[in-house]
């Protein structure tokens, strides 16, 4: 303590013979932090002793009054015959393994996190990925493509390179160092919490574990990619057609909102209200400004149901589009007589628009295709054959009640 103090003194005096410089101001801080905290270790330890003197003093002084004692011993007894009948109740850890397994596979999502704040032991069962597989899939499985994974990852390692940094955490610890050596000197600096992250409210830890991956998206603190069909509320410029977009839940009103990548001169187009039978997983893994590589053009038929990359100009993203392949102008139409699936060039048809209009048909190269088109009647892309069921009803199912202009 008292070498302390004679460091301080010599280094005050260092300070006033010499020019202020950075490194004897910071040596004067670290010496000024080392000498409070010795200081404040020492009244700390006074204060100590003062209080164990004092009890001892009382104690010998003032003893305990008899009828004080028995309500004492009386109140023990109490609360060890408790705690003997809260330890004869039966337990939920008391069931075998296998048991505790198939309760906790039939609770739903909510009923599950709750059972997970019981004790360690449950936090640890219900956080198992086997129990919320099920939930995920279920809930999020018709939304969620291995993009949507990809950038889950690609969450979790921003955040933990974010919650990483040690200038918070260390001035966490510095104050709550500071604030346990006042309160050994003046107990009403106790009552002082640090608030944790800056005063910032903290949710679920993310992990990778499922559970984290449900919550998350649950909570619509994680904004996943996905598709909208009939963008901005079935806006006329966009029937029949299905566009990559960003999309968080609202848990309030069960529904998504969409936020669309700026193109050209529009900045981010963001939509409200995005019901689910509007949201697919994206079927293949291109990206919205490249050109899918088409794998079906020689199997091509009249008839078949397709979805090909449109856009308006070189700056916008592709969209989904949907339409048939039809006849070509040399052919009647009878099947049996067909050689439409013979030539290079295959007519493609987009009966939602009415018979003349520029947007009616499109022809492409068979053998060749590639992104065709101009700035007046926009750009072709890849195409993409409908072999599912499911994926032509659900174009039938948005197929708009008035023919296109």
């Amino acid at each position: 303590m008292l070498a302390l103090l004679a460091a301080f003194v010599v280094a005050c005096l260092l300070f006033l013979s010499k020019p202020c410089a950075r490194d004897m101001r910071l040596f004067l801080a670290t010496l000024f932090q080392q000498f409070a905290l010795s200081l404040l270790g020492f009244l700390a330890g006074l204060r100590l002793l003062g209080g164990v003197a004092a009890a001892s003093t009382a104690s010998k002084t003032m003893p305990l009054m008899p009828s004080f004692k028995r309500k004492r011993a009386a109140a023990t007894v109490e609360n060890v015959e408790d705690a003997t009948a809260a330890a004869t109740e039966p337990s939920v850890l008391d069931l075998p393994e296998l048991a505790i397994d198939c309760i906790l596979e039939r609770l739903p999502p909510a009923e599950l996190r709750s059972m997970g704040a019981v004790c360690r032991s449950m936090r640890e069962r219900c956080r198992g990925d086997h129990l919320w597989e099920r939930h995920m899939s279920e809930k999020w499985g018709r939304v969620l493509g291995r993009t949507a994974r990809d950038e889950w990852r690609a969450h979790l390692a921003s955040a933990s390179e974010s919650g990483g940094a040690g200038s918070v955490s260390g001035g966490g610890s510095k104050r709550r160092r500071w604030l346990a050596a006042l309160s050994c000197v003046c107990p009403v600096v106790s009552w002082m919490r640090p608030r944790p992250d800056c005063g910032k409210s903290s949710g679920p830890a993310l992990d990778d574990s499922i559970m984290s991956w449900y919550l998350s998206m649950e909570s619509g603190k994680f904004w996943f990619p996905a598709q909208v069909y009939n963008r901005e509320h079935g806006h006329v410029g966009f029937m029949m057609s299905c566009y990559d977009a960003e999309l968080s839940y609202d848990y309030h009103t069960d529904s998504f909102r969409a936020r669309y990548p700026p193109h050209g001169r529009r900045t981010v187009v963001l939509e409200d209200g995005v019901q689910w039978d509007r949201i697919r997983a994206p079927p293949v893994d291109t990206l919205a400004h490249d050109l899918h590589a088409s794998d079906c053009l020689h199997e091509l038929r009249p008839g078949d149901h397709i979805e090909i990359q449109w856009r308006r100009n070189k700056e916008f993203p592709y969209g989904w589009w949907y339409g048939v392949v039809g006849h070509l102008e040399s052919c009647d139409g009878n099947e049996h007589f067909c050689r439409c699936h013979l030539s290079d060039i295959v007519l493609l048809e987009f009966n939602q628009y009415t018979p003349g209009s520029r947007w009616r048909q499109a022809l492409v190269n068979r053998k060749d295709h590639r992104e065709e088109g101009n700035e007046g009647d926009g750009f072709y892309g890849g195409i993409r054959k409908l072999r599912s069921k499911d994926d032509i009803s659900k174009w039938r199912q948005l197929w708009p009640t008035d023919i296109l202009e």
